[in-house]
């Protein structure tokens, strides 16, 4: 019953950084939740003080709720027990964004959407909600349903491998199965993935409220393969242009990749109202020397401008793998552990660092250990290992199109063996944290 936590949604919860509290299984039905069941939490949670007056009202669409004095998400102060008008556990949405400059996705003068992502408020997450509406045909959806959203989408949201239906999947799967107001509940008549088609119409509506590349050019930030930027540059441009809400940036070797915009809403994802809120997650950018690339340049910038700001850096979940960083292993939605040295699942030692090598549209992974290979079914690195060639979904490390599993569960200081493929009885995800 933990998950019934999320329908109070306080807005106060302890950050654990870089963890995510998730639930294992299929969010139960948001018409089967227990007024008893619910009423029973009481008020424990903090309200944090003040709203922001910048809401982004949207677009109706599909969703039959109706919505009646709806509470903010992540600031209520009475138990919701309806789960159609009020998102939780997810009450925080991220629309999130990629800048790819080698290899380039998407127009030279825009950022390209990464997706929208429910947080419970605290900067964790669940993932994988109902792999029972785990489409695995986006593009078909769409076209059928709203034409114009996916010709939009096959301009502005890309997948920098050229897997953009894919990439699509694993977005709808991972994040918007856990959207409580998508549920199919809460459609009157319900056909099928008609919930899909209004998270792909949300996610996109978003984007285009939040243009990034214009908001960074209009203070004189603007893409250079020979000058580079700080931290609270950047943070001052679109914290301004985000109603004085802080923005998560992320970096990948030291290049400007990734923005995270955080809202939360007043009833439904579908034809709710979106209220800009802080970033949840501390940023992964240098203070200094940030490099913000033209596209199709992966050139090394030789001037700085000054810094006016502390570093803030801490890590954040995964982004496309390039450069160095951390393997993180997700098993039902929670980050639990590591990757060490050795290719081995371990949670209670340092994280190994690798190293991600891109050849074509595959891209190598070493560790101090040495070359990272598959020997035998296992994911193995060593000297005299011969190197292997993965891909990547999302942010989910692939071998030969299949994920990974393991025998059993890493707890203390037992080191678990990693296997390609799902034959083994604990399914997990390896998500890339660059560094």
């Amino acid at each position: 019953m933990a998950w019934l936590r999320g329908a109070y949604n306080g807005a106060v919860s302890q950050h654990a950084e870089g963890a995510s509290t998730a639930i294992a299984d299929k969010m139960p039905s948001v018409r089967s939740l227990s007024s008893f069941a619910l009423s029973a939490f009481g008020l424990g949670q903090s309200v944090l003080a003040g709203t922001s007056p910048n809401r982004l009202s949207q677009l109706s669409t599909r969703a039959s709720a109706t919505c009646n004095n709806p509470q903010l998400s992540c600031h209520n102060t009475t138990v919701q027990t309806n789960l159609c008008c009020f998102n939780a556990p997810g009450g925080s949405l991220l629309q999130t964004q990629f800048w790819d400059s080698s290899p380039p996705t998407g127009p030279s003068n825009s950022w390209t959407v990464h997706g929208l992502w429910p947080d419970n408020c605290d900067g964790t997450y669940e993932a994988n909600c109902d792999d029972t509406r785990a489409y695995t045909n986006i593009t078909a959806i769409l076209k059928a349903a709203s034409p114009d959203t996916l010709s939009y989408m096959q301009t502005y949201w890309k997948d920098y491998q050229g897997n953009d239906e894919s990439f699509w999947e694993h977005e709808w799967a991972k994040h918007g199965t856990c959207i409580s107001t998508l549920d199919p509940d809460c459609y009157t008549n319900y056909q099928p993935t008609e919930e899909a088609v209004d998270f792909f119409e949300r996610t996109v509506s978003l984007f285009k409220s939040l243009p990034s590349y214009d908001w960074l050019a209009a203070a004189g930030i603007t893409p250079s393969s020979t000058t580079t930027y700080t931290s609270a540059q950047i943070q001052s441009a679109l914290t301004q242009a985000h109603g004085g809400h802080s923005v998560y940036l992320g970096c990948s070797s030291g290049a400007l990749n990734e923005l995270w915009y955080f809202f939360n809403t007043m009833g439904s994802v579908q034809s709710g109202t979106f209220q800009a809120a802080d970033s949840l997650t501390k940023s992964t950018c240098p203070a200094t020397g940030i490099k913000y690339l033209p596209k199709g340049t992966s050139s090394t910038p030789t001037s700085t401008r000054a810094s006016t700001s502390s570093p803030t850096s801490t890590a954040a979940p995964g982004t496309p793998f390039s450069g160095k960083g951390y393997l993180n292993v997700v098993t039902s939605g929670t980050q639990k552990g590591c990757l060490i040295s050795a290719g081995t699942w371990y949670t209670s030692g340092t994280c190994a660092t690798f190293t991600a090598t891109a050849s074509g549209s595959t891209f190598s992974l070493s560790s101090s250990k040495g070359t990272c290979g598959i020997v035998s079914g296992k994911f193995t690195c060593g000297s005299g290992v011969t190197a292997a060639q993965f891909t990547a979904s999302g942010k989910a490390l692939v071998y030969q199109g299949s994920g990974f599993s393991t025998d059993s569960t890493a707890s203390g200081s037992t080191q678990v063996t990693v296997y390609t493929g799902t034959g083994h009885s604990v399914g997990i995800e390896i998500d890339w944290q660059a560094l």
